[in-house]
């Protein structure tokens, strides 16, 4: 996402004409909408995630340092299954925000707080700021498109 960001970026930057800049800005953006959509899909699709295993592996085996208490968030299917639904519900419906204005803010503010999670839980602190990085794409494409 950070290359795909700054080549669109620099695109939109060096081009010739207004059209072909939006037309770099409004890929970002699309391709930021596909990233959490087409992760949901995929999500939704293993059974292992419907069932919360996959979240449950992810607790209870990750390569990351996940501190013990943490880890024990695995041995609660209830807590896996509901996060895991929720996780995949969330990446699908994402595109849907794009639609009102409040919905996406709202939508953004779901997506920061679960890439934050993911940093402090696992240390993936590179999402957080990258995907954020992202968002005024959505945000231009919108206002671009549905003029709200």
């Amino acid at each position: 996402m950070g290359l795909l960001i700054l080549t669109c970026l620099t695109l939109a930057q060096i081009s010739p004409h207004p059209f072909f800049a939006e037309l770099a800005l409004a890929y970002l953006a699309i391709q930021l909408i596909l990233s959490y959509f087409v992760s949901g899909q995929i999500k939704i699709l293993n059974p292992d995630w419907r069932s919360g295993q996959a979240l449950a592996d992810v607790f209870a085996f990750s390569a990351y340092p996940v501190s013990e208490n943490l880890r024990a968030l695995a041995k609660h299917p209830k807590v896996m299954f509901g996060a895991s639904w929720a996780v995949m519900i969330f990446e699908l419906i994402f595109p849907l925000s794009f639609l009102h204005s409040a919905a996406l803010t709202l939508a953004f503010f779901i997506a920061a707080l679960f890439h934050l999670t993911n940093a402090c839980v696992f240390g993936l602190n590179r999402f957080f700021w990258t995907w954020l990085a992202a968002y005024p794409s959505i945000l231009w494409l919108q206002q671009r498109l549905i003029g709200i």
